[in-house]
């Protein structure tokens, strides 16, 4: 998982949870493109659990997003 994150350019931060399957992601994206393209990698069901936007126009983005199971 970490590598897949670390592949993509738009990811700026990223923590991944694993006890809770949780991985939090900040960075300029839309979250269900996010969210496709790690399903597709991993082969796994991956869920937008909230998504934070930013207070500013030019702040980034915050998404803690996904769960995979």
């Amino acid at each position: 998982m970490r590598r897949i994150i670390l592949r993509m350019k738009e990811i700026e931060m990223h923590l991944i949870e694993k006890q809770e399957k949780r991985i939090s992601i900040m960075g300029r994206f839309d979250p269900a493109d996010i969210a496709i393209r790690i399903r597709k990698k991993m082969n796994r069901r991956v869920e937008i659990l909230d998504i934070q936007l930013p207070q500013q126009p030019d702040e980034m983005h915050h998404a803690p997003i996904m769960q995979h199971t």
